[in-house]
């Protein structure tokens, strides 16, 4: 697929290129984004070169992971980043997110993920979204909430971090959630 951009009305959500590594590593230096996700730990120049520059533009390519830099409509500024990425079931896609220190606790990434959801559903053709975060990752959660996920449970040994096999939350967003239609037909049990 072409990269492309996503507007909301705070954000741009584009593709991450080879200029945004400064940001990427800045952002990445923070203990909790190193704790939550998969990013490496430390976090070094390379990695977000290779992030940034490599993977970012490699998945849009392959039609693998669509990852988006979220950043300010006005000035640019790096809010954090965004990935929708594909599942083994058809129709069903995965986003993973984390938000830079300095911009949290103002709904910049909820309005992004109910961004990428609506492209998930109408462009990709998507009927799932996931969201999977590691036990304990309220933030994480809260954002999840707002853009209307619906929690599913608890996966035991559903994540490898850096390691170590950790237990997650898992939840749901389908297009019917936003008011769109799906690909195929969905009969919930009664």
């Amino acid at each position: 697929m072409e990269p492309i951009t996503l507007t909301s009305d705070r954000l741009l959500l584009r593709p991450f290129t080879g200029a945004d590594a400064d940001a990427v590593h800045a952002a990445c230096q923070d203990p909790d984004i190193q704790r939550w996700t998969v990013v490496p730990s430390p976090y070094g120049r390379a990695d977000a070169e290779l992030f940034a520059g490599r993977l970012s533009p490699d998945g849009w390519h392959d039609d693998s992971m669509y990852n988006f830099a979220v950043v300010l409509r006005g000035s640019g500024a790096l809010t954090g980043a965004l990935g929708i990425n594909r599942r083994n079931l058809p129709g069903t896609y995965e986003v993973g997110f984390w938000t830079a220190e300095e911009h949290r606790g103002r709904g910049y990434t909820t309005e992004a993920v109910l961004s990428a959801a609506r492209w998930t559903f109408t462009a990709l053709g998507g009927d799932r979204l996931e969201w999977r975060a590691e036990v304990g990752n309220v933030p994480s959660r809260a954002v999840a909430l707002k853009a209307g996920f619906r929690m599913e449970g608890e996966q035991r040994s559903g994540l490898l971090n850096k390691g170590v096999r950790r237990d997650i939350w898992i939840g749901a967003l389908l297009p019917s959630d936003l008011g769109l239609p799906g690909t195929h037909a969905y009969l919930p049990t009664p």
